[in-house]
């Protein structure tokens, strides 16, 4: 397993996921509400940062690996996945939205692994789409966790709950568009 800086910043990044979810835990005698959401985002923030930082870096310093390329989508599902049940619980997303997104993370893995086992791997690459989907996702889940209004004008609540319906709708069609492009192979192993 290589380990470099880029791979040490998505270890912190995983590192991260828990204290999301768990300042929610802490004791009110510790933390109100209001310092958990703000806690929660802040942390949500840096972690989704080191999801930028980690790869420019990797590039730049030519520093990418197999390893890195599996450990980052893993990192990043499991930092969405985590806030986005922590969310569920708090009643600020909706169940069914939440897993439409997780259940859509799930079944393009498991179809991102299938085609690389048999060689296929670049019909199913990441498109714009899914990079509209999710920097929807990352913007939607900090101001969720914040809850609140930003600066006394911005309503979180309603600007995060909007983009997380836009990144839903685009969780179901960037699921199609991959599954559409993978079509013809799993009809032809399926054959087989």
């Amino acid at each position: 397993m290589p380990f470099n800086f880029p791979i040490l910043l998505t270890w912190l990044r995983v590192a991260l996921i828990p204290l999301v979810v768990g300042v929610f835990y802490l004791p009110d005698s510790i933390l109100n509400l209001f310092e958990k959401n703000l806690a929660s985002t802040l942390i949500f923030i840096i972690a989704a940062l080191t999801d930028w930082l980690d790869g420019f870096l990797a590039r730049r310093w030519n520093q990418t690996s197999a390893f890195g390329a599996f450990l980052d989508p893993v990192a990043d599902k499991l930092m969405v996945a985590g806030a986005l049940l922590v969310l569920v619980q708090w009643n600020r997303v909706n169940a069914v939205i939440a897993f439409i997104i997780i259940g859509r993370e799930i079944t393009i893995s498991a179809l991102r692994e299938w085609m690389a086992q048999i060689g296929a791997s670049k019909s199913v690459a990441v498109s714009s789409l899914g990079k509209i989907k999710t920097a929807a996702q990352m913007v939607a889940i900090p101001m969720l966790l914040f809850y609140g209004e930003l600066f006394g004008v911005i309503d979180t609540v309603l600007w995060g709950s909007l983009l997380l319906l836009v990144a839903a709708v685009l969780t179901v069609w960037s699921m199609f568009y991959y599954l559409r492009k993978a079509w013809p192979l799993i009809k032809e192993k399926a054959g087989q």
